[in-house]
């Protein structure tokens, strides 16, 4: 195991609370391995970069000999983390939690070694509480202080709804750290208040208080709000080649370095070098930005398909040529009459998109073609021929089929 004041050095790196830091010390000192404990609500069914984030550093605890005790919170995802959100979140189903947290259990191990991970379902300790511990378990938290939590009081103070049920999470997120004597707990920086009530609730139960780590939050596609899945504006660790590359390709010039440092580590010396290296001129930023996109490609598949990726792109997108494989769209005999289809039609039918609404808008926006012609009008007709291809978007491609 690596010496203590090397192990502060390498697993503090990029983070942005440490609390206390002293007492971190003192538990890297102990040379014993740490639990250090990750909880993830399975309210989607696919982690995205944004999770990787807190995955690579909680591999780092693991290269130093440390055990991860990834809590996957199948039983708060049906309450719902109120953190960071200005309206309450919708619970979602016992049936859609266990789906989603099946997935979550097959993607972690893309970067966590199993080994050194101990995975644990939240359920398991909240699900037999009966009303009389829930009661317990509130008396440790006064009004207060949840009134004190940033997201709490500014939808209070514009008197927005604030249910029961939201100022439970943070106890049940806390409890958690309890019943898995956590030594440390790692959390984006907008679970701070939750992370601190955990050392809270772990002292008054008698438990050594767990030491806190807080890490940025990965801006999504848009550049402005954290990745997320409900948002669209997220980078699966799961989507094909193609579409992780091309993702990548639409960042902005300023945010990539955030993807750089946050998802692949790279250093900040190494960072700064290549940033000098654009602003004289000596490096194009789409090469670099194509680096970042094959990397990411190598990181969640292999170097071969993130040169291929690569290649696609440049040829679809520099070239203006069609992509070597797309999805197909098979028509039915009725299609074929002389009135023709709807293209909204089409493009829900094929995947294009997922609701007529979007296909609308996209239409709308000039975002479709068929073949070399736009398409403005929602309410266009297509006459099917074989191999037709419609474009949505940048990365849109649908081939039509016609029926033997």
């Amino acid at each position: 195991m690596v010496n203590a004041a090397e192990q502060l050095e390498i697993l503090s790196r990029r983070a942005v609370d440490l609390q206390p830091a002293g007492d971190f010390l003192k538990k890297l000192e102990a040379r014993r391995p740490l639990r250090v404990k990750y909880g993830a609500d399975p309210s989607a069914p696919d982690i995205h970069l944004g999770h990787v984030v807190g995955l690579n550093k909680l591999r780092a605890f693991q290269d130093c000999g440390h055990t991860v005790v990834f809590i996957i919170g199948d039983f708060t995802a049906m309450i719902g983390d109120p953190s960071g959100r200005s309206q309450t979140r919708k619970p979602l189903t016992r049936e859609q939690v266990k789906a989603n947290a099946v997935s979550y259990q097959e993607q972690v191990f893309k970067i966590l070694d199993p080994d050194k991970t101990e995975v644990r379902f939240n359920s398991e300790w909240l699900s037999p509480m009966g009303f009389e511990d829930v009661i317990r378990l509130s008396a440790h938290v006064t009004v207060a202080q949840m009134l004190a939590r940033d997201d709490f009081s500014k939808r209070y103070a514009a008197n927005q709804p604030i249910s029961i049920v939201e100022f439970l999470y943070p106890l049940v997120q806390a409890y958690d750290s309890v019943m898995v004597q956590a030594d440390v707990e790692l959390g984006g920086t907008d679970q701070l208040f939750n992370l601190l009530l955990g050392r809270e609730l772990q002292r008054v139960m008698g438990q050594e208080p767990q030491v806190i780590m807080t890490l940025p939050l990965l801006e999504g596609l848009d550049g402005v709000n954290k990745m997320s899945k409900s948002l669209g504006n997220y980078i699966g660790v799961t989507e094909s080649p193609k579409e992780i590359y091309g993702k990548a390709m639409s960042i902005s010039d300023e945010l990539m370095w955030r993807y750089f440092s946050l998802v692949l580590g790279d250093p900040d010396d190494e960072l700064q070098r290549i940033q000098a290296d654009m602003a004289s001129g000596t490096r194009h930023p789409r090469t670099v930005k194509d680096e970042l996109g094959r990397r990411l490609v190598a990181r969640f598949h292999d170097q071969k398909q993130a040169v291929g990726a690569s290649e696609e792109f440049a040829r679809v997108f520099s070239k203006d040529q069609l992509p070597e494989e797309m999805p197909e769209l098979l028509l039915e005999p009725g299609d074929l009459g002389e009135g023709g289809v709807g293209i909204l039609s089409l493009m829900v039918r094929g995947g294009l998109t997922s609701s007529t609404s979007e296909a609308r808008r996209l239409v709308q926006q000039g975002a479709v073609r068929v073949e070399a012609e736009k398409i403005t009008d929602p309410k266009t007709m297509i006459i099917p021929r074989e191999g037709m291809v419609i474009r949505s978007g940048k990365r849109g491609f649908l081939r039509l089929r016609i029926p033997v």
